[in-house]
């Protein structure tokens, strides 16, 4: 392909409308699968025919209209007559979506999260499906995210999709008395989907870059659905505290900067008020839930921005009750670094050590936290190999960087 701007905008396409597409392709058929193929074999033609052509007016149009043709000559060949054939037939001229029976719902690709937290599918698998049908994300990509094999998440994918077809699952928006099942796994999706975009601190990426953004759209759209739902104000409130930290990350040079040595003046602190407001809001609701304690946690860790920081034990309470509510590896050694900052680094390793082995072998924030606290404590030997295992298990560049650097100052 010779033409520059067609290709960056199918890319931008791909980037800012795969999930909406794939949303109104897979409604009416059930099949995420085939709509997959579809969609992808459409932006194949169009790296094919926008160089030549030039690039259609409405190019969703274009490729949704590529895509249900490719989906009806697939179904021709094989002489499946269905309902959802004979529906999709009748769409096939459609340009406008607007129309669409999903009225209830304002964002396709909402409706399809919440298809995929239906509880049919295996729990394991909704949030890695989310990712995928959603954003886009392949196995590989998402692997890392779920302390998965890529082969093993990609198995569960497929089965996944395989089960949504079989059991015929709507793609509607769920009841009320469904919504508290599937709310908690939509939001755990998002939350995956922003913490993916915001692991890639090297910022080379386009499609990372991309996914704090629609993770922080999806959840605007969802608090604006569920207004009386503290959660999703929480999450919301999460991604904006840490998104406002976005510019102060790096330093002028592009090294990595951690969150205690970042300059306060690169925060945005329009951000970080919206973040603040919302967080008042579902506090009002008094219904505390994981994703609200994950925002106050960070709510405290932006005070300093005031001149007035947190006690280190009022953040070793947060991150307790996080754990009490909902535990994880992450919080487990997240609070073991809030006890050795309140109590000293020896209180933080032992904390450390009560985690089950087997579950941070891989972890790389366990063995980050593990070198500075043996680091903290004069033991620099064993911190200079925590390090190294550490940096090992990075997949940044600029990361692995900060980390070499703190293990040569031993």
């Amino acid at each position: 392909m010779s033409n520059p701007a067609a290709r960056q905008a199918a890319e931008r396409a791909a980037r800012d409308s795969y999930g909406r597409l794939l949303a109104i392709l897979s409604a009416r058929t059930h099949d995420i699968a085939a709509s997959e193929d579809a969609l992808a074999d459409a932006f194949a033609r169009a790296l094919e025919r926008w160089p030549a052509d030039g690039i259609p007016a409405q190019p969703d149009a274009w490729l949704l209209s590529v895509a249900r043709h490719r989906k009806l000559d697939a179904w021709r060949h094989t002489r499946v007559q269905d309902a959802a054939t004979q529906s999709l037939m009748l769409l096939a001229g459609e340009v406008d979506e607007g129309t669409t029976d999903g009225a209830a719902v304002p964002d396709e690709r909402l409706r399809l999260l919440f298809v995929c937290a239906h509880p049919a599918i295996d729990a394991a698998a909704r949030a890695p499906l989310m990712l995928q049908t959603v954003l886009g994300l392949d196995a590989a990509r998402m692997a890392g995210a779920f302390l998965t094999a890529p082969a093993t998440l990609g198995q569960r994918l497929v089965r996944a999709k395989a089960r949504i077809r079989a059991a015929g699952i709507p793609f509607e928006y769920p009841r009320a008395r469904d919504l508290p099942q599937r709310l908690q796994d939509v939001l755990d999706g998002i939350y995956v989907a922003y913490g993916t975009g915001w692991d890639d601190v090297d910022g080379a990426d386009a499609l990372p870059r991309g996914l704090t953004a629609e993770a922080i759209d999806l959840c605007r759209i969802l608090c604006g659905l569920m207004p009386n739902e503290p959660e999703p104000l929480g999450l919301l409130a999460l991604m904006l505290f840490c998104e406002a930290r976005t510019a102060a990350r790096r330093s002028d040079a592009g090294a990595y900067v951690p969150l205690d040595q970042q300059d306060i003046t690169r925060w945005d602190h329009e951000l970080l008020a919206q973040a603040e407001h919302h967080l008042r809001r579902a506090c009002a609701m008094q219904s505390l839930g994981a994703y609200q304690l994950e925002a106050a946690i960070q709510s405290a860790h932006c005070e300093r921005r005031a001149g007035a920081p947190v006690p280190p034990e009022t953040l070793v309470a947060l991150y307790e009750g996080l754990l009490a509510l909902r535990p994880s590896v992450g919080a487990q050694v997240s609070r073991a670094c809030a006890l050795a900052n309140a109590r000293g680094p020896e209180t933080g390793l032992r904390a450390l050590d009560a985690i089950a082995a087997n579950e941070v072998t891989n972890y790389q924030p366990f063995w980050a936290a593990r070198a500075h606290l043996l680091a903290a404590g004069g033991a620099r030997a064993a911190a200079r190999q925590a390090y190294d295992r550490a940096i090992g298990l990075s997949a940044s560049a600029v990361v692995r960087a900060y980390l070499h650097a703190m293990s040569d100052r031993l």
